[in-house]
């Protein structure tokens, strides 16, 4: 893993414009990404975001990059923390849901719909999903949209600029943490 890979996926979410964002890489050692995820969450987490290792396992590792804010006040809605609590999580901890998450991961071949909100999808696209099953979707960017098609475009559109501008900031020398907007300075 790398700051590169960083910014390539998780862009968005360190410009705060979105809750959280997830992408698989390989890693032959486990201490190294430990280490590595550790010291970059001493550099972040004072800017409000967070790097979690989901899985590993032969050698690809699941990395979460979040901010915790954004996903605790996800969870303030009625809806959502109904849904995640009938889903089996306990909406009290944040780091508890992740270690369920995490383990749900490693059970299951495929991605627990319930993501969608760790991730700040719209919460009526996340539950259309499952409801059509992956299917009969309007159109596909970061997610399956379902309702409202212009407003995930305009946001598909918002997230490619923001990681064109990370990457080109990255490349000419600027560092993760000067990267990563402060939580009190979060965009909508």
């Amino acid at each position: 893993m790398s700051e590169k890979m960083i910014v390539t996926h998780c862009s968005p979410t360190l410009a705060g414009m979105k809750t959280g964002n997830l992408f698989s890489c390989r890693c032959s050692c486990g201490s190294e990404l430990f280490g590595f995820t550790a010291s970059l969450n001493k550099q972040l987490n004072q800017r409000g975001v967070y790097i979690r290792v989901l899985r590993f396992s032969r050698g690809m590792a699941l990395i979460y990059v979040y901010r915790k804010a954004k996903l605790a006040k996800a969870l303030e809605d009625i809806c959502v923390r109904q849904f995640m609590e009938s889903c089996g999580y306990d909406c009290s901890s944040i780091e508890g849901m992740l270690d369920i998450l995490a383990e749900r991961l490693g059970e299951y071949s495929e991605f627990p719909h319930e993501i969608g909100v760790f991730l700040g999808y719209p919460f009526k696209d996340v539950k259309a999903f499952i409801v059509n099953k992956g299917k009969n979707y309007k159109h596909v960017g970061c997610w399956k949209v379902y309702t409202n098609e212009a407003a995930a475009k305009r946001t598909f559109m918002k997230y490619d600029k923001c990681t064109a501008i990370y990457s080109r900031m990255l490349d000419k020398g600027a560092k993760l943490p000067s990267l990563t907007v402060k939580s009190n300075l979060i965009c909508p």
